[in-house]
């Protein structure tokens, strides 16, 4: 038998519209795609992405689709009240199989058209004032992860002269380098879609976008070849799945992190700087770190932890995502 469904969140639209209206300084001070309602806020049953005029409700657990369709209704009402008008509400069903299900249940678990409201298949929305390409409708993921903002604004202004950002999505910390004034940036992905998105992104700030920059593959793939060509960077941007399939097998985060920074440690340059990104609500930030100092020590690297870098204030009492910032010797 089906699982029963959840019951709604007993949330009011005065509730959801007091809690949107906190975040009110993000759009005064540039920043128009941000998380506007977060799971700790909705007792886990569900978060609403903010993108311009478009919101994105995500489900992290079974509402049937009256449910749904109440939901999303009562988030716009919601945002209107708190001075965020939407045109359209898309809906993303996150199920905790969804990692292994995304490929085969897309329409299902992304619905391309609105469950509310006028559809927006593209917009294009504000981090601290950097434009960005986003697709509501297109999948899970829409473009620009906004949880790890503080880390591409620490990037921005701590852009060394060569850096290389891997698993990189559609290039937001690449780009937040390049805006730093970095003189070389590679962005390394295995999508070719999201590499081009990452393009779209680089044109919108007017910067120049060589398909040199751009490089389509496996991340340890390419950490090899740039490793064997005697490649070396300033800063590694590490930003991994928590869990994916490869060629080499199953990828777990919590088990892998550590080969993962040797090989990326082996192309820092002397005195160079890791920013180690870890999404898994199950491993602590001593965990990170602990998996940090191992694959120095595989690489025959020292360094030490620099910077602890944290989500948003949009994200209040977030745990799932980590990020450290380590400086590597000089030998």
């Amino acid at each position: 038998m089906p699982a029963p469904h959840a019951p709604a969140p007993d949330l009011s639209v005065p509730d959801l519209t007091r809690l949107l209206a906190r975040r009110a300084g993000l759009p005064q001070g540039g920043t128009t795609v941000y998380r506007g309602l977060h799971t700790t806020e909705t007792g886990g049953v569900f978060s609403l992405d903010l993108a311009g005029d478009a919101g994105v409700l995500s489900l992290y657990t079974d509402l049937d689709p009256a449910q749904e369709a109440r939901l999303a209704a009562d988030c716009a009402q919601a945002a209107a009240g708190a001075g965020t008008p939407l045109a359209g509400v898309y809906l993303k069903r996150r199920p905790p199989e969804a990692r292994h299900l995304a490929n085969v249940a897309r329409d299902q678990l992304s619905p391309p058209e609105p469950v509310w409201g006028e559809a927006r298949g593209e917009v294009t929305a504000l981090e601290r004032g950097v434009p960005f390409v986003i697709r509501p409708g297109a999948d899970l993921s829409i473009g620009l992860f906004t949880d790890a903002r503080p880390m591409r604004a620490w990037v921005q202004a701590h852009a060394p002269a060569r850096v290389l950002n891997t698993f990189a999505y559609t290039c937001g910390f690449g780009l937040s380098a390049a805006l730093g004034g970095a003189g070389a940036v590679k962005n390394v992905d295995l999508s070719r879609k999201v590499l081009a998105w990452g393009q779209e992104n680089y044109a919108l700030s007017g910067l120049g976008a060589p398909d040199t920059d751009f490089l389509y593959g496996d991340v340890f793939e390419w950490l090899a070849r740039l490793r064997r060509r005697g490649d070396v960077f300033d800063l590694v941007v590490l930003d991994p799945p928590s869990f994916a399939r490869g060629k080499g097998g199953v990828w777990r985060s919590e088990r892998d992190y550590a080969a993962l920074i040797a090989q990326a440690a082996a192309v820092t340059a002397p005195g160079g700087r890791l920013l180690a990104l870890l999404n898994h609500a199950g491993v602590p930030a001593a965990g990170l770190a602990r998996q940090v100092e191992a694959g120095l020590l595989q690489s025959g690297r020292r360094g030490r932890l620099q910077t602890r870098l944290v989500p948003g204030e949009d994200y209040p009492q977030a745990t799932h995502l980590k990020a450290q910032v380590w400086a590597l010797d000089c030998g």
